[in-house]
């Protein structure tokens, strides 16, 4: 008998070993082999880079920091990036993103990369369906689009429809598919409900993002020989302020996060919970117990895209320059969407300290709903006199796309939609990334507010010296600190109407000034800097007058009062230990409430210089 319970364990044995040899071998033969594979493929990529290198100083000065030759080399680097595969197209983004650390030329010319991947089989895609599932396509799904809906640098996008029984049998799950009778959409299912017996309506479309296969190989060794180079450029002595390094390690927890979709699903939970009273905004639903780290299902959302309100907000304006006074007005809802837009982040900055990192318009849409549907008087009349209270959104959204290339028509249609009681809501998708201010640089951005708000630069340039990575590194700090004064000071002698100040335009402003002293700030502060500077810049095509500052005020008037008004008190301690000179928000927020009562006063500029 022990004899024949040696014989069983010795297969396991046996077994565990080859599992162990196996991986030893994978990890430290084959995996040193495909990544020096990897990086000889990268140095030829990149060899020609390194050579056309002295283009940088050559041909004719362009602006102060380029030339001919340094745009067209910025060019060539974006095009060898592309070819490099998905982690350097991600890396270039990122580039875009840090205009305190790269010319800005550089920058606008990376931001423009788009994600060149194939995209990866449908069979692929099918067998982890099935394999998280348990089961096959066809008892899963009443449709599935085998056509991708995006291909990015890490994953791509399906649309689908979920099988109604999957839904309704999983009492768990039925209310976040139930829509209301009043707004069902045209991808709803009507089907029974088996504990009441009534029917009701589900909204089953769902879109899926499926993680491309071999992707977290290929990241992981890229990742390896990024830190190598950015190791061998630290040791230049001109390069070293830049910590290189330190970025690249920064730059692959990112990449990490997105290879696994729970995170952005539970980005999208957080973003649901806080913006679930408000009708403006939305964001998909995450179905979490239908998604693994390989699959995101969420709910799919039709709207119009925000690109096509910009195309639209151009040809207006080309119309009034050519001294068409019908469009004059602008674009029907335009004001309305550049508002809801620039509100939404001041919330997620300022109230929740929970920002989406990737708002540019391809990740933003326009959807249409009718508030009158949800009044509860509408409702009560419409009961009494039997009448359908119904918001047709997705058909509004329908009868939009349908003349998107009419731009006469497209400002009738929304002419109409606003005439039967529409108003814009926004969407907001692809929530993988998201900045978290720690307490140092949201005090660092509430500064910089408030500075602009005071027209006190002097102080914010002291206080940004003394709060970045590396204050001994920082070349002239005194300087730096003047100039911040000088350009406040300059928006004060040229105005007093502050929402006449383009806050994007200072920002970049100061973007310049924080790379010529070499002031390194965290990269999550100068995330939301550069948000700052692309919400306002989509603002201002929609709406010329877009005032920051008067979009800020109900926010920070939110803030003081949540928590019970902790807020306020906190900062009126703040303003008692440090005095009145206490660079904290609450003087901003006082700031903008005597402001707010100025602007009625026909003479507002006398009391702004008394100010």
């Amino acid at each position: 008998m022990g004899d024949d319970v040696e014989d069983a364990k010795e297969p396991s044995e046996i077994k565990r070993f080859i599992r162990r040899l196996l991986r030893f071998l994978d990890e430290w033969m084959l995996e040193p082999i495909l990544t020096l594979r990897r990086f000889l493929h990268i140095i030829v990529l990149f060899a020609p880079v390194i050579i056309t290198a002295p283009a940088l100083v050559l041909g004719a000065d362009v602006t102060e920091e380029d030339t001919t030759g340094s745009l067209w080399w910025y060019g060539f680097l974006a095009t060898r990036m592309e070819k490099a595969g998905p982690s350097f197209i991600k890396l270039a983004q990122w580039i875009a993103s840090r205009t305190d650390l790269f010319p800005m030329a550089l920058c606008t010319i990376l931001s423009k990369l788009h994600s060149n991947v194939d995209p990866h089989s449908f069979s692929y895609t099918k067998k982890v369906l099935e394999a998280a599932f348990g089961r096959s396509l066809d008892d899963i799904f009443l449709e599935f689009d085998p056509e991708p809906l995006g291909v990015g640098a890490i994953a791509q996008v399906y649309k689908a429809k979920l099988r109604p029984e999957i839904v309704v049998t999983r009492a768990d799950i039925r209310n976040d598919f139930m829509v209301d009778e009043r707004a069902a959409t045209m991808d709803c299912l009507t089907t029974l409900d088996q504990e009441t017996g009534r029917q009701i309506d589900v909204h089953t479309a769902v879109a899926i993002k499926v993680i491309h296969p071999k992707a977290r190989q290929i990241v992981h060794r890229d990742l390896k020989i990024m830190i190598t180079f950015a190791t061998l450029l630290d040791w230049i002595p001109t390069m070293h302020w830049l910590s290189l390094p330190d970025e690249v390690r920064v730059f692959g927890s990112m990449m990490k996060d997105q290879l696994d979709l729970r995170i952005e699903g539970h980005h999208l939970e957080r973003f649901n919970d806080y913006f679930q009273d408000d009708n403006q905004i939305r964001f998909p639903k995450p179905f979490m117990y239908f998604s693994s780290r390989d699959i995101l299902v969420e709910e799919y959302e039709k709207g119009v895209p925000l690109g096509i309100f910009l195309q639209q907000a151009a040809i207006l304006k080309r119309k009034q320059q050519q001294g068409d006074h019908s469009a004059d007005d602008g674009g029907v809802f335009d004001r309305k969407i550049a508002s809801i837009g620039l509100n939404t982040f001041l919330y997620m900055l300022i109230v929740y300290n929970f920002v989406h990192a990737d708002l540019h318009p391809g990740n933003i849409m326009i959807r249409f709903f009718k508030p009158s549907a949800y009044h509860p008087f509408q409702i009560a009349w419409s009961k009494l006199w039997q009448r359908e209270l119904k918001d047709d959104g997705d058909v509004a959204v329908e009868r939009v796309l349908a003349v998107e290339r009419e731009p006469d028509q497209f400002q009738k249609v929304l002419s109409d939609l606003d005439q039967e009681g529409y108003v814009p809501q926004l969407v907001m998708i692809d929530t993988g990334l998201v900045n978290e201010l720690n307490e140092t640089n949201r005090r660092n951005f509430l500064d910089l507010f408030a500075a602009v708000a005071k027209f006190d630069g002097y102080r914010v340039g002291q206080l940004m010296v003394e709060r970045c990575q590396s204050p001994q590194q920082v070349i002239q700090p005194e300087l730096f600190a003047l100039r911040m004064q000088n350009l406040i000071l300059g928006l004060k002698q040229h105005t007093f109407h502050l929402g006449a100040i383009k806050i994007g335009s200072l920002l970049s402003e100061v973007r310049n000034m924080v790379r010529s002293h070499h002031v390194k700030l965290e990269g999550d502060f100068i995330n939301v800097v550069v948000g700052i500077m692309l919400l306002e810049g989509i603002g201002r095509q929609l709406d010329p007058d877009l005032d920051l500052f008067k979009n800020a005020l109900p926010v920070l008037r939110k803030y003081s009062i949540q928590n019970g008004g902790k807020n306020t008190i906190e900062g009126m301690k703040d303003v008692q230990e440090h005095g009145f000179m206490s660079p904290h928000w609450i003087k901003v927020w006082i700031f903008l409430e005597l402001r707010n009562w100025l602007v009625r006063n026909t003479r507002e500029n006398e009391w702004l210089k008394l100010w």
